[in-house]
């Protein structure tokens, strides 16, 4: 990346949730991506130099034990990180695990869920959503992959609620003017699917469903994902429907 190249820092928690198809998505909108794996030993920054900060999922919880040990090392680090770059206003995106630590990182609350959940699910977007800078390109109706043990049960002060299962469970949000969190997953593949499956003990048929919808989240989320790169290179607001959020 040359010295005037916009990029977007990737926190890759876990190897089983790579960027995968996000990636490809941002890439071809013209974003770079700088890969941080702090599992594998590198260093989640101190600062935020990027232009956007994405922040994938992961096995881990982000709520400490009943003793107060965390998961993995690096996690109050990158609670520091987030709370930086919505103060910062920096585009900042998160998934699964990655919303979850938005969320308690900005005072919100995670908890286990009832039961583990890996499967398709249809999302019902919310009234707020038609304003918002990155939903707004989103349908009413949205095609979704959920894999989690844990969920977001309440959202932290000043969240806007985006979209939501059937049953009310918080399933997108955004805090701030430019920090967005997705508790499912939206850069899944087939071969993903499968190593989530073969790590979890989770259903194999639950996978197989997920994997019917993939070209219907690509087609729900690739804008999505290119509405947040433009957004991230500083074009939004220019010859687009709808500008910036103020405040």
């Amino acid at each position: 990346m040359g010295a005037d190249t916009r990029y977007a820092l990737v926190v890759e928690n876990d190897p089983t949730c790579d960027v995968r198809l996000l990636g490809s998505w941002l890439a071809d909108a013209g974003l770079d991506l700088k890969v941080v794996r702090p599992y594998a030993g590198e260093t989640v920054p101190e600062q935020l130099e990027a232009n956007a900060l994405i922040v994938l999922g992961g096995g881990q919880h982000a709520y400490p034990d009943s003793q107060g040990h965390r998961d993995a090392p690096w996690l109050p680090a990158l609670d520091a990180l987030l709370r930086a770059a919505v103060a910062a206003r920096v585009p900042t995106l998160c998934l699964g695990l990655g919303s979850q630590l938005l969320a308690q990182a900005l005072g919100g609350r995670v908890a286990p869920a009832a039961s583990p959940v890996l499967g398709p699910r249809l999302l019902s977007r919310r009234d707020a959503a038609e304003y918002d800078p990155l939903f707004a390109a989103a349908p009413m109706a949205l095609d979704v992959v959920l894999s989690r043990h844990d969920e977001i049960i309440t959202l932290p002060p000043g969240g806007t609620l985006l979209a939501a299962s059937p049953y009310g469970a918080i399933e997108a949000f955004r805090v701030g003017t430019h920090a967005w969190g997705m508790q499912f997953h939206i850069e899944c593949d087939t071969a993903m699917l499968d190593r989530w499956v073969s790590l979890s003990g989770l259903d194999p048929a639950a996978a197989a469903r997920a994997v019917t919808v993939l070209d219907d989240v690509a087609e729900t989320w690739r804008p999505v994902a290119e509405r947040f790169a433009t957004l991230a290179l500083g074009r939004i607001g220019t010859g687009t429907p709808l500008p910036l959020l103020e405040g």
